[in-house]
C-alpha cells in the first residue's frame, strides 16, 4: 500500500494483536446497537491532548469533536458550513449526551498565536484567521496585564477561552432549555501536557482547580 504511513500500519497491526481482540465483543455490541456515550468533550486538534488517552476511554464512551484551540462559537444558524455546531447538535439532540466538557491545554498554539500574531502571523482571509478571531478581544485584553510573564498571559487566556466557549454553548437554544432543566451538564477542563495535571473548572465561581483523585 505504498504512500500510507508505515507507522499507523504498524499501529493499527498492535491495535489487532493487542486491544482489538481484548475487546472484540464490545466493538460488535457497538456495531450492533449504535453508540450511546454520555459525554462529549470538545478538545483541541494538538496530538499531544487526545481526551481518550487523558481520560483511559475505551470505544463508544466519549463522543469527541476536536477542532483548532477547542473553541465553541455562538449560535449562528446561517448557509455557512459549521463543523462544531452541527456535531453539538447531533451529540445533544441525536446522541442525548448528559455532559459536555470544553477541554483546553496546555502550551495550546492557536491561543499563542492568538496572543502574539507578529510572531506566528495568521492572515485575516484564510480559515484558521478567521476561526481564531473569536478569541481575539479577549487576547487584547490580555496585553494590559504586563505583570505577567508570556507563559501566564498564554495559561489565562487559555482558560478564559474555555469558560468562553461554555457561555457561548448556552447561546444554542438546545443547550441552553436543557441546560435549564438540569437534563444536561457543562464543564470546563484544562490539562497540562508537560505534568499530565488535569484542571477542572468549578461551575459556580468559575476557577479552575485540581481534583483530588486516587
Amino acid at each position: 500500500m505504498s504512500g500510507f504511513p508505515d507507522s499507523l500500519l504498524s499501529g493499527y497491526s498492535n491495535f489487532m494483536r493487542g486491544r482489538y481482540p481484548a475487546e472484540r465483543d464490545r466493538y460488535s455490541n457497538l456495531a450492533k446497537k449504535g453508540q450511546k456515550p454520555e459525554t462529549l468533550v470538545i478538545a483541541c486538534c494538538d496530538s499531544r491532548a487526545a481526551p481518550e488517552t487523558v481520560f483511559d476511554c475505551g470505544p463508544g464512551e466519549l463522543f469527541v469533536m476536536r477542532n483548532v484551540a477547542n473553541l465553541v462559537p455562538p449560535y449562528a444558524p446561517d448557509s455557512s458550513l459549521h463543523a462544531t455546531s452541527a456535531a453539538l447538535e447531533f451529540a445533544v439532540q441525536a446522541l442525548r449526551v448528559k455532559h459536555i466538557v470544553v477541554m483546553g491545554h496546555g502550551r495550546c498554539g492557536g491561543i499563542q498565536a492568538a496572543l502574539d500574531p507578529a510572531d506566528e502571523p495568521l492572515s485575516p482571509g484564510d480559515f484558521i484567521g478567521n476561526w481564531m478571531s473569536m478569541v481575539a478581544p479577549l487576547a487584547e485584553q490580555m496585553q494590559n496585564y504586563t505583570a505577567l510573564t508570556e507563559s501566564e498571559r498564554q495559561t489565562a487566556l487559555e482558560r478564559i477561552s474555555i469558560r468562553n466557549s461554555i457561555n457561548n454553548l448556552l447561546t444554542f437554544p438546545c443547550i441552553k432549555i436543557l441546560f435549564e432543566q438540569g437534563k444536561l451538564h457543562l464543564h470546563g477542563a484544562w490539562f497540562d501536557i508537560s505534568t499530565g495535571e488535569l484542571w477542572v473548572m468549578d461551575a459556580d465561581s468559575g476557577d479552575f482547580e485540581r481534583p483530588d483523585i486516587d
